[in-house]
């Protein structure tokens, strides 16, 4: 694989005046302004933001129709029927508008698909569900942008859809009584960047607003949180708020679902970090839609009988377990077709099925191999004649693009530019990813297959105080949008023999200035094999905490070292 790049942005100017007008240290001006956080009022926003600062529901369009039409169904006693996707912001969101519609009166049930046997999406055929339960009003929630032919069917029965969406519309968009979805041309909302739960949330805004009970909203956005995260959604705008003050809520909660969950997670009256709910509290929600028990996580969030909810979570915890194990199973099988054939050297693009391989769980192994090769990733599963598939792409190259211009070859498809789902015939399978290889080959350059490290600010280790930290802090949460910030340090000294962790993990005892820090190089057990005791290195790493044993540790992660040179130039 190729070494990886260390970019410098050249942002002096602006960071100088940002960092005097906000009287902040020139390096966290430097990482605002590399997140083109460039102006006083939006580092105000950003640094020091409240839930005051929450865009105003109705600026989205659809809301008031939408609004109008859910107060006069749980006025009237109308049923409800909320349609949701399988994934942890769909299941979430199905939670959060379920429970507010009930706190307004409404009389509501829900529908998630089974993902493995139903899949995707609205179909025409779940309008015989909404009869069956004689809803009026049906809503959608982190799907529905595509189900022209559901709505235009339940129009002819007298049932009101509304749709809430984030993801990207087909060609036409469902002539619904209202339709909320940010991306959407017409939408009017400043906020692009919502995940499902997101607009779902903002739904519940306007709602509570219009009724009086706004003081309930910061009790959803605990759900809200995770949803957030576990979307990959960008942590800027809205998002950051949501996420910021939903965290925080989580180290106080009352749900006796959501405390089963976080004692399973070994998070209960701790501070939740956005990896805690990437790693821990997503995965095992994730894990019932992965493996066709949505319905489950649902379920455990209005389960009010203790007993029932820790029976519930140690299900999940089993799934999660599970779902572990198929997806070691399947990188295994996937890299070595990969190693065998020495398809990273051939191909720009890596596209590959099984019969094996579990349609569930393929689209986070595709998320791995895409990391470890740094290029885009595509891996169906075959069943029953069709190829089922999910990729993942680098922030170079469009997936969502690349499956517009190949279509013809699919059944269906949709999803982001870095996250996709698709459907083809297995006899089309050859064709299609001659297609798509073309494509990418087209599209992406050597350049763009090589990983990037864009370094945030260069500090030495004296610099890294409490004062630093708390600053450092102010920036937090970090995710997708607002990663982690890159700092780099040259020519600190390797102190002690580097270690080498289970085989694959590497550690450092690093001095420079007189300062010393731990280094761990999580997946980088290669650089114990070629850095010794005594030499001189220069790093490029994101400062982390932990807690062990009561006490606050502070350590560094790597992202990449290289022995120092004569020449090292310091940005």
């Amino acid at each position: 694989m190729n070494e990886a790049i260390w970019i410098y942005p050249t942002n002096t100017e602006l960071a100088e005046t940002l960092s005097k007008e906000m009287e902040i240290p020139i390096e966290i001006a430097r990482i605002l302004v590399n997140r083109n956080i460039t102006d006083r009022d939006t580092a105000q926003s950003f640094l020091y933001g409240t839930l005051d600062n929450l865009q105003d529901p109705f600026l989205m369009s659809g809301m008031r129709a939408a609004v109008d039409r859910l107060r006069n169904a749980c006025l009237r006693g109308e049923k409800i029927v909320i349609f949701g996707d399988y994934d942890v912001d769909g299941v979430l969101s199905v939670v959060i508008l379920t429970r507010a519609l009930q706190a307004l009166g409404g009389d509501v049930d829900y529908f998630i698909p089974n993902r493995l046997s139903q899949g995707y999406g609205i179909k025409p055929s779940y309008l015989d569900i909404v009869l069956e339960k004689k809803a009026q009003v049906v809503v959608s929630v982190d799907c529905g942008i595509k189900a022209v032919e559901f709505v235009e069917r339940a129009k002819t029965h007298g049932v009101d859809v509304i749709i809430t969406d984030h993801h990207l519309p087909g060609a036409d968009l469902p002539q619904a009584l209202a339709v909320l979805d940010p991306v959407i041309q017409d939408s009017a909302y400043p906020d692009k960047y919502l995940a499902g739960i997101g607009v779902a949330f903002k739904l519940i805004q306007a709602l509570f607003e219009e009724d009086g009970r706004a003081e309930l909203l910061p009790h959803y956005l605990k759900l809200v949180s995770i949803g957030t995260v576990a979307d990959v959604v960008a942590l800027r705008g809205e998002n950051r708020l949501f996420v910021k003050f939903g965290l925080k809520g989580l180290e106080n909660v009352s749900n006796p679902g959501l405390k089963k969950l976080l004692d399973i997670c070994q998070l209960s009256g701790k501070k939740v970090s956005v990896g805690d709910v990437g790693f821990r509290i997503g995965p095992r929600i994730n894990a019932a839609g992965r493996m066709g028990k949505a319905d489950l996580a649902v379920r455990l969030f209005f389960t009010k009988n203790v007993e029932e909810c820790h029976s519930m979570v140690q299900e999940l915890d089993q799934l999660n377990s599970k779902r572990r194990n198929v997806e070691g199973k399947i990188f295994s099988q996937a890299l070595k077709m990969i190693k065998n054939r020495s398809l990273e050297k051939k191909y720009k693009i890596l596209v590959l099925g099984s019969e094996n391989w579990h349609r569930g769980v393929i689209g986070i192994v595709a998320s791995k191999l895409k990391e470890l090769f740094h290029r885009p990733v595509l891996l169906f599963a075959l069943v029953d004649g069709k190829a089922l598939g999910s990729g993942r792409s680098i922030k170079e190259f469009s997936l969502i693009d690349c499956l517009h211009a190949n279509k013809s070859f699919c059944l269906n498809h949709g999803g982001h530019t870095l996250a996709v789902g698709c459907e083809l015939t297995i006899e089309n399978m050859d064709a299609f990813r001659s297609a798509v290889t073309s494509y990418a080959e087209s599209k992406i350059s050597d350049e763009d297959l090589k990983k990037k490290i864009i370094i945030d600010a260069h500090i030495d280790f004296d610099q890294i105080d409490s004062g630093f930290l708390d600053y450092l802090s102010l920036l937090s949460p970090f995710g997708v949008g607002n990663s982690k910030p890159i700092f780099m340090t040259q020519k600190a000294e390797v102190v002690l023999e580097p270690k080498k962790l289970k085989g694959k993990h590497s550690k450092f005892l690093l001095k420079h200035n007189e300062r010393v820090f731990e280094a761990l190089g999580w997946g980088k057990g290669d650089l114990a094999d070629t850095i010794c005791k005594g030499e001189l290195v220069d790093i490029a790493y994101s400062i982390q905490t932990s807690v062990y044993l009561g006490e606050e540790k502070l350590n560094l992660s790597l992202e990449d070292m290289k022995k120092s040179t004569i020449t090292s130039p310091i940005p």
